[in-house]
């Protein structure tokens, strides 16, 4: 026989801290910008305005093509850094789990796994080509 739960009944009012705390984090970005573009610098000259990066004077057009290997390699490193990530609460939980959790993160691993050889096979990986 099956206790029956009486459904939540939730005010507009039970939202209100939410709604609050918001309100404040808006408000203090808001704050933040407006105050910073008041109270700074504004100095503008040449110097400032040219485009820098790591000490080396810009040569060249900024839209040449790139490789898509480089953007391969990039995904690929966000997709299997995301993946790991889920092995952080599997570990912490790891006793609590028991031999099911075990498994189901043997099969997480294993397609993983598979994937990695997918794409090792598939040569994105390998930056010369032979």
């Amino acid at each position: 026989m099956f206790l029956a739960l009486p459904a939540a009944q939730y005010q507009p009012s039970d939202y209100l801290p939410i709604l609050v705390q918001l309100g404040f984090a808006l408000a203090f970005v808001a704050f933040a910008m407006i105050v910073s573009h008041l109270v700074g610098p504004n100095r503008k000259s040449a110097v400032k305005d040219s485009s820098f990066e790591c000490g080396i004077e810009s040569v060249g057009n900024a839209r040449t093509p790139i490789s898509v290997k480089y953007f391969l390699t990039a995904i690929l490193f966000v997709l299997f850094d995301v993946e790991v990530i889920f092995m952080y609460p599997w570990a912490v939980n790891f006793r609590s789990l028991g031999t099911e959790g075990f498994l189901q993160m043997i099969v997480f691993l294993a397609l993983l796994m598979a994937g990695f050889v997918y794409v090792i096979k598939k040569g994105v990986l390998r930056w010369t080509e032979r």
